[in-house]
């Protein structure tokens, strides 16, 4: 029977074998890194200093943009601290503080984007509706149930994932503590109980997925009847992005969490986690925002010395 020990550091997934590589990985990481925090406090920034912008989408987006910045903050800093510092240590309070605030906010924002697809079915099905349905209380408690059904699955899945004991080492297969790998080091039959917890947890996600699927669906319905060309144009391009992003969140995180064990190896994991974990949120900023003439006027009222040339 393994020996169960007492674990107080992690060592993380090495990005490369070279230190060559291992800087590489690092300008990379901290490319996208700076571009996610750029783009998302260009829309805080905005949203928050522009009465015109204080309507539920608009809110909604800034909602998103604070987990947006909260989730990659959460997991890449300590990458690139590793890749930098060539090394894989982290502690095991550190560890647990990242599956904590990762599930909150990742959580969260996948509710949020639910809550934001019901807001555009609604803006373009139910336009006489919509200041009954989405008052400023409503956005507030849609918000507020967002973030708390993050925090209450992040409690969860926390306490379940940490109270297991450990006897497979200490390497995560991943550049950041991730449940699946952690699970991987357990030697005890209790970890079925979080195994569990996540098929719930994923299975409401896709519940989600479904509803907004459903959302888009009847938004597109209504786009086809519309008679403006122009404006079948601009409702399709910006929907469309939107639930291409939710299906590639959705599905990767998915198999990331649902795999069985003979399909895992370190690069398809890899793969699999950049897929959901940071492509998303480093793409929000633009799928969301950027195609927004609203919001672009709004940024460009902030920076009013820098000239941006196209709309």
């Amino acid at each position: 029977m393994p020996n169960i020990s007492s674990v107080s550091e992690f060592l993380l997934l090495a990005l490369a074998d070279t230190r060559e590589l291992q800087l590489l990985h690092f300008a990379l990481l901290l490319g996208i890194y700076l571009a996610a925090l750029l783009g998302n406090g260009l829309i805080l920034s905005a949203v928050a200093c522009h009465h015109r912008l204080h309507i539920p989408m608009y809110f909604f987006l800034l909602n998103l943009a604070l987990l947006d910045l909260g989730c990659i903050s959460t997991t890449l800093p300590k990458a690139m601290a590793n890749a930098l510092w060539d090394t894989r240590a982290i502690s095991y309070q550190g560890c647990a503080a990242q599956v904590f605030f990762f599930v909150l906010l990742f959580g969260a924002e996948y509710y949020l984007l639910t809550v934001m697809a019901y807001d555009r079915y609604v803006a373009i099905c139910k336009p006489l509706h919509y200041g009954s349905l989405l008052g400023s209380r409503a956005c507030a408690q849609m918000a507020a149930a967002a973030w708390g059904s993050g925090f209450v699955y992040s409690v969860l899945h926390t306490a379940n994932t940490f109270s297991l004991p450990l006897c497979q080492g200490n390497a995560v297969d991943q550049f950041f503590c991730e449940i699946p790998q952690i699970l991987k080091l357990s030697c005890s039959n209790a970890y079925l109980r979080e195994v569990r917890a996540l098929v719930f947890s994923v299975f409401l996600a896709f519940g989600c997925f479904v509803f907004i699927v459903l959302s888009y669906v009847q938004v597109f319905r209504a786009v086809l009847r519309m008679p403006s060309e122009q404006g079948r144009h601009k409702a399709f391009s910006t929907c469309l992005p939107h639930l291409a992003v939710v299906s590639l969140m959705v599905s990767t995180a998915m198999f990331a969490y649902l795999k069985p064990p003979s399909f895992s190896s370190p690069s398809l994991d890899l793969v699999v986690t950049l897929l959901y974990s940071v492509l998303p949120l480093a793409l929000n900023p633009i799928i969301y925002s950027m195609r927004n003439q609203e919001l672009k006027n709004a940024v460009r009222k902030l920076f009013p010395y820098i000239l941006l040339k196209h709309p």
